[in-house]
């Protein structure tokens, strides 16, 4: 899991990225954070899960719904199943250790 420093590849509300293989963050001071890490590779196991592409479709489809039923991005944003789930664990640094295929579900 290559992390890679580029402030142009990320938007302008959002401090990294996860895009399989990599994780790609603005500050190369973010490399140092375990749980932003810890964040950014439950989103790599959640990509890889779904075959990569099919991942940014469903997350795609699920802001847009989000968005319609919150009306408001962060919100929109907050409440994917996939961010639910990675903010949820963010924390516990040994998540992906015992994670279970597909747990991004019981966020739906």
């Amino acid at each position: 899991m290559p992390i890679l420093v580029n402030k142009y590849l990320i938007g302008r509300h959002f401090v990294g990225i996860a895009l399989w293989p990599f994780i790609v963050v603005k500050d190369p001071r973010l490399k140092e954070d375990k749980v932003f890490i810890n964040h950014e590779r439950i989103h790599l196991k959640q990509q890889l899960e779904l075959l990569v592409l099919p991942f940014y479709i469903v997350y795609l489809l699920e802001y847009i719904i989000r968005l319609f039923q919150y009306g408001n991005s962060r919100e929109a944003y907050r409440n994917i199943s996939f961010e639910r789930e990675a903010y949820e664990m963010e924390g516990e640094l040994s998540y992906l250790e015992h994670r279970k295929i597909w747990s991004f579900t019981k966020y739906l």
